[in-house]
Formats: structure tokens, sequence, C-alpha cells
């Protein structure tokens, strides 16, 4: 059986404008001026991009962002740096978190 995730379905990403294609205009000039260069160079936004993709889970965007940094000039170990920041900052939300829990339960016990 086939997973939810198809490779394929990556190259065809532009067809999701079919339907609305003012809004899929719109989207593709934000999305193409964010990863401009500027006060960033592409490489840069790639790896973060890379890394907001494995705290978002995305596959698709996983394998975009782990071609597009290798085209930036990224290697491996940068690469896998980016994805253990991604792991910190999620890992440490959920812990922030807690904080929530312990603050509710403290109101509940009382």
């Amino acid at each position: 059986m086939p997973g939810y995730y198809n490779q394929d379905d990556l190259a065809r990403f532009g067809n999701i404008g079919k339907d609305a294609p003012a809004l899929w205009e719109k989207f593709s000039q934000y999305y193409g001026a964010v990863f401009e260069e500027g006060a960033l160079s592409e490489r840069e936004k790639a790896l973060i991009a890379l890394a907001v993709a494995h705290a978002v889970q995305c596959p698709y965007c996983i394998d975009a962002y782990t071609q597009t940094s290798l085209e930036k000039g990224s290697n491996l170990e940068q690469m896998t740096e980016a994805v253990h920041v991604a792991a910190a900052i999620k890992g440490g939300a959920a812990l922030v978190h807690g904080l929530q829990m312990r603050n509710r339960a403290e109101s509940l016990s009382m």
C-alpha cells in the first residue's frame, strides 16, 4: 500500500493553483520574494526553510529544501545542525507549555 506522501506530488505543486489562479499567482509572487537575496543570503534562507520543514514535519518541504540547501552551497553538517536547531526549539516549546499545565494543576489543587 502506498503511503500518504507521494514524492511525485512535489513536482506538481503548481497544479494547486488551477482552480484559483489569481490566488496562486499572489502566493507565488510572495513566495519568490521571500526567498530572494536580502538581509539573509539565499543559502541562509534555504537552511531556515529546511529547519522549519522539519519542525512542521512536511516531507515535501524537507525534500525541496534539502535539494535547495545543497544547491545554495550548504553541506550536510550545516543542514544537520539546522535540523537540530529545529528540534531544540520544538522540544523547548513543548517543555515551556508544561508551565501552563503546572499553573492549571496548581490552581485546581488549591
